[in-house]
């Protein structure tokens, strides 16, 4: 989520509160430096002094920590205990790790499952790279929804409306975009043949290769894709490795559906 997303969160949320505390948290966690009350409030458009009053309760929850010396806030370990109940009780992770592990030795890509926010955003569950040169993806790392190779396929298999699809589009930011009425022809195709790509359009050079993973719940099962594990490798050493990286892919992907309880549809 971009600072301009948080910003407008924080406006239109209909708990301010809480929005401003969940903004606080993303801003600090994407921060390599503690900051400061003014920066903060400036960042996200929040009153200093709400934002004071908000990062006062997050420093009580053991939330954030507060340094007198400095006058800056940052993360606090209190947060890795959210983490870890989360982990705990999540088992796309560990079920994920050792094929992302293998694809990622054997192919030499980035490989991640990242879990789907409905048309919000992804996030990054599960990561594995191989030696050398490798585009690093960190566990927890956010993306919009509709970006990249996974966007197509959760716009293929999600059953949004397209007004909806076509107004998240529009606030993309891609290195090389692509026409709407283009990408939407890659939507098709993507529903087509099970799995997304992206060559280049979300960052030059790079491309993204990603597969849809339905997981159920209960007697009732998702209509739309919760999870999608993705590939992601420089260009002109990717495209050697396609013919054998997307069925491969594709089989993963089918693995870990089943692991969850889950059931690919049929071809369209």
């Amino acid at each position: 989520m971009t600072d301009h997303q948080l910003t407008r969160t924080v406006k239109d949320s209909k708990a301010p509160a809480i929005s401003r505390a969940a903004a606080i948290l993303r801003l600090l966690g994407k921060s390599e430096t503690p900051l400061g009350l003014n920066p903060i409030a400036r960042e996200l458009g929040i009153n200093p002094s709400t934002c004071l009053y908000v990062l006062r309760a997050l420093v009580a929850e053991e939330l954030v920590s507060f340094d007198a010396d400095t006058k800056r806030y940052a993360l606090e370990a209190g947060v890795l205990t959210l983490a870890r109940q989360w982990l705990q009780r999540n088992q796309v992770p560990d079920l994920a790790q050792p094929l992302l592990d293998r694809l990622a030795q054997q192919f030499g890509v980035t490989v991640l499952v990242v879990q789907i926010v409905g048309l919000d955003h992804i996030i990054a569950v599960a990561v594995a790279q191989a030696g050398g040169f490798q585009l690093s993806v960190q566990v927890g790392s956010r993306f919009p929804a509709l970006i990249s190779a996974t966007g197509r396929c959760i716009a293929a298999f999600g059953d949004y409306p397209q007004d909806k699809i076509a107004a998240r589009f529009a606030r993309l930011r891609w290195e090389d975009p692509p026409r709407f009425e283009d990408w939407l022809e890659q939507v098709a195709q993507a529903r087509t043949q099970g799995f997304g790509i992206d060559e280049g359009n979300y960052i030059s050079g790079v491309t993204v290769l990603a597969a849809p993973i339905w997981k159920a719940h209960g007697a009732k099962r998702n209509l739309a894709p919760s999870h999608a594990i993705v590939a992601i490798g420089i260009g002109s050493a990717m495209k050697a490795k396609l013919d054998e990286l997307q069925p491969a892919l594709l089989d993963a992907a089918r693995t870990l559906t089943l692991q969850l309880g889950g059931e690919s549809p049929p071809p369209p």
